[in-house]
């Protein structure tokens, strides 16, 4: 993987001069772009075959076949989205080293999954699913790089360029690269993704694919937290170089890897636009392998419980699935758009080894085919548009189904109101029912697991002029969670998780509003969320509010070559029992021996724009010294200290 990553940049940079010559325009954030002309071939006429573009030319389609297109402007949700993960992470709450994991502020149980996944969730925060791979149409060829300066010794880097070959035909290839030293011992980061995508439509119309190739790898060396946390808390200088801070190990590191085929075609035997409805034939076909592997050298650590050898620790699961789905499409102006679907789902979560205990035997294989049927629907009427999607899973050990509704309504030019049902009943996932370890306490075979059962229902009443407000319910029954079964007194520094069913329904209430006030130049930027999870026993933890505000200064200056953006963000949440943290497993377990929270989050920044660069700088979490060392991500994990960070995002086009 890092040798793709070298020779993509060589090509990056091949690309780069060459397309400096000219600069496609950007787009001020009060306005549009202005309008430019392409390169005349020779000997054309200037009046008939010159092609203006504009920068919503340069098109960027989802999955879900939804178009927006390249945005080079400065705003305050630019600000939210330089990070990591390359999106808004307000409802995340990060750990010290950039690319390690994250811990979960809030819950979404809203899914178009209907099959388990592998599980080890903590390492799936920078994992691109298929729903987060886009596709391009664009008229000259575009780079888009990002940067940004990590932690300690390393960088974060990117890099994307995508181009047609003719009107029909886009290629595009991006790898995202980055290693992390970390403040603390043993916690360094490395990570890569690597995406290819193209598409293609036949001249006449009637054929369209889309496919891409993605392999990635997260790397992160674990030290179990800090061990003593008074050389933390107490804030002693001799401390502050964190790397003098003692951990529970320094031998261990967690991995996953995945590599994923895709492939979506349609064929039209009616076209749109050629007679009242239209009428196609789909296929999708998904290949993905994935592999989870905890590996500790030397002597094992009491920190998981007694283990089965003394040295040399290596555990790994693997979940090898393929996914087809056969889809006929029909359209018209009275029906809507309706889709017919089947799919055959075939899946293989294994190890290598069989477990004989004094309980009996553990299996090391889960394996079958699924079949599932459905259909989607979707229309407008008016003002209104209507949405379902319904699955049902009909042959297989894995029962299932899935149904997504929604509808929208446009009350005028700024206001729209949203709602949305859905019904979820899956398994859990596949480290739930089978896992297999070196330690002895995290061997299990949970046959007796049933689906996990989720209601929800919710809305989103949103203004450009006012913000937004949008409140959600869902309840779920056998609720899937990791505990912690260590004795808090006789087993203090242990952690022993195993997963569980909960036998009463959780209920959680989640209403999140949006909205910003602007001063002239000067605009405060509030976001801000109250949950509520209604159980009888602590299962399922959130803090009860998260606030975010924004007051920050934006204007043109240097005669408005440079479009200046400089702030303050405070982020704030009540204490609550955050989940832990289980770096054998890759998960997250629910606890109650203490709560963290109660702190506030300071970052200073410096953003600027000129032409399609936009520049970065911040003063993350400036306050660290002066407010008290009580800021945790998860028990016996820190947050941040305070650190100058900086980069870049530049886009150019050829």
């Amino acid at each position: 993987m890092k040798h793709i990553f070298f020779v993509y940049i060589l090509v990056f940079f091949c690309l780069a001069v060459q397309g400096q010559d000219q600069q496609a325009p950007g787009r001020e954030r009060e306005k549009d772009s202005t309008q430019r002309p392409l390169k005349q071939k020779p000997g054309a006429s200037k009046e008939k075959d010159t092609v203006t573009v504009s920068i919503r030319d340069y098109k960027i389609i989802s999955y879900q076949r939804d178009t927006t297109y390249l945005d080079t402007s400065l705003t305050i949700r630019k600000e939210y989205k330089y990070n990591y993960l390359r999106r808004d992470d307000f409802e995340l709450l990060p750990f010290s080293n950039l690319g390690q994991t994250y811990n979960a502020l809030a819950r979404n149980f809203r899914t178009t999954g209907l099959y388990p996944e592998l599980g080890a969730r903590s390492k799936h925060y920078n994992y691109m699913e298929v729903e987060d791979i886009s596709y391009y149409s664009v008229p000259t060829p575009t780079t888009d790089l990002f940067f940004k300066t990590t932690m300690e010794q390393g960088q974060l880097l990117d890099a994307f360029i995508t181009m047609n070959t003719s009107r029909r035909f886009n290629l595009s290839i991006a790898y995202k690269g980055l290693r992390s030293l970390g403040k603390y011992q043993h916690i360094l980061s490395s990570t890569g993704n690597f995406r290819m995508t193209a598409n293609y439509t036949t001249p006449d119309g009637k054929y369209r694919m889309r496919t891409h190739l993605v392999s990635q790898d997260i790397l992160n060396q674990e030290n179990g937290g800090i061990s003593n946390r008074e050389e933390f808390e107490t804030g002693e200088p001799e401390f502050t170089d964190r790397a003098r801070m003692a951990v529970y190990f320094q031998n261990a590191e967690n991995l996953l890897v995945g590599k994923r085929y895709f492939l979506d075609h349609e064929y039209f035997l009616v076209r749109p636009g050629q007679a009242f409805s239209k009428l196609s034939f789909g296929h999708e076909f998904r290949y993905e392998t994935k592999f989870y592997k905890y590996v500790q050298d030397d002597a094992v650590e009491s920190y998981f419980g007694s283990a089965y050898q003394l040295s040399d620790i290596e555990d790994r699961s693997r979940l090898k699935t393929m996914y087809n789905r056969l889809s006929l499409n029909y359209g018209d102006r009275i029906f809507g758009d309706l889709k017919f679907k089947a799919s055959l789902y075939n899946y293989n979560y294994y190890f290598k080894t069989i477990l004989y205990t004094q309980n009996g035997t553990i299996g090391n294989q889960l394996k079958g085919n699924e079949i599932a049927i459905g259909g989607e629907w979707a229309k407008r009427i008016g003002r209104v548009n209507f949405n379902a999607d319904l699955e049902v899973n009909t042959v297989g050990n894995l029962t299932g189904n899935i149904f997504n509704g929604g509808i929208s309504y446009n009350i005028n030019d700024d206001v729209q109101l949203s709602g949305f049902i859905s019904s979820v009943a899956r398994m859990p996932n596949f480290n739930f029912l089978l896992y297999m370890s070196q330690y002895q306490n995290y061997n299990w075979q949970n046959d007796d697991f049933g689906t996990e059962k989720v209601y929800t229902l919710g809305g989103t009443l949103k203004s450009k002029k006012w913000g937004s407000v949008t409140a959600s319910y869902a309840t779920i029954d056998n609720y899937t969670y990791f505990y912690e079964s260590a004795d808090a007194e006789s087993q203090p520094n242990m952690i022993l998780s195993r997963p569980a069913q909960y036998g009463s329904s959780v209920n959680y209430l989640k209403i999140k509003g949006e909205n910003e006030f602007r001063f002239g130049k000067f605009a405060l930027h509030n976001t801000i969320m109250y949950q509520n999870v209604g159980q009888d026993d602590l299962v399922m933890n959130t803090p009860e509010f998260i606030t975010r505000n924004t007051l920050y200064y934006s204007n043109h200056v240097f005669k408005k070559a440079m479009y200046l953006q400089t702030g303050i963000t405070l982020k704030y949440f009540t204490e609550y029992y955050a989940d832990g943290y289980n770096p054998l497993i890759g998960e997250f377990y629910t606890q109650t021996r203490e709560k963290i929270g109660g702190y506030p989050l300071l970052d200073f920044f410096i953003n600027a724009r000129v032409r399609q660069t936009r520049i970065y700088l911040k003063a993350e979490h400036f306050n660290s010294s002066f407010t008290g060392y009580n800021y945790y991500a998860a028990p016996n994990y820190p947050y941040r200290d305070f650190i100058v960070r900086f980069g870049l995002v530049w886009n150019f086009f050829r």
